[in-house]
């Protein structure tokens, strides 16, 4: 399906940033740091990774389901594609072997309508963070669409974001934002910004 869907060229899809300029803000506001590890989980050929590079941060990691799109990423980057570690597999199927300072989802976790799913996002994510991480997600708001790329999606205000991460995980900020598609339709998203409270999953 996201093979099919990025295909179609990285900036005619809905979700096409210039700039990840929500994301940035965020992950800044929240006190990540150019030496923390980072992840973007669904980053797919998203630009994060070239604002965070151009900021100095140089322990990146992206992951997306889709080849075609770390490819094409890859392919924007060009040299600096080596600077990344680029992992083409399905999140709810990955075992991590490390873990990160800094996590950051744009527009996965809405994707996730029922609840083993999202029990299984949670899994990895334990697994995959440390004491005090920090998580950036971002989801479409209550008044948003309730479809994207053909496939149906979840809606979230701040409160009810932040709930579904459980207790572990603190609310440190939210933000309303609307997102305009390369279409001009405007697309209004729920940012949450979470730190972990507790200690992590022990990895294998």
């Amino acid at each position: 399906h996201w093979d099919a869907a990025f295909a179609q060229g990285d900036e005619n899809r809905s979700w096409f940033q210039e700039q990840a300029t929500t994301s940035v803000a965020m992950l800044e506001g929240a006190g990540v740091d150019p030496l923390d590890p980072v992840i973007d989980v669904g980053g797919g050929s998203a630009r994060l990774v070239d604002d965070l590079l151009g900021r100095g941060f140089r322990d990146l990691t992206v992951l997306d389901v889709s080849p075609l799109a770390l490819a094409l990423a890859q392919r924007r980057l060009g040299g600096r594609a080596g600077e990344v570690v680029w992992i083409p597999q399905d999140l709810l199927s990955w075992s991590p072997i490390r873990r990160y300072a800094a996590w950051h989802d744009r527009a996965v976790f809405h994707f996730l309508v029922a609840e083993s799913a999202r029990a299984a996002y949670r899994r990895v994510l334990d697994v995959a963070t440390e004491p005090g991480a920090v998580a950036v997600v971002g989801t479409f708001a209550p008044h948003g669409p309730t479809q994207c790329s053909g496939l149906p999606v979840a809606r979230y205000d701040a409160a009810q974001l932040a709930a579904q991460f459980g207790p572990e995980w603190e609310l440190t900020d939210s933000r309303a934002v609307d997102h305009r598609t390369p279409a001009g339709a405007v697309q209004p998203f729920t940012w949450v910004a979470l730190r972990r409270r507790t200690s992590g999953v022990a990895l294998d």
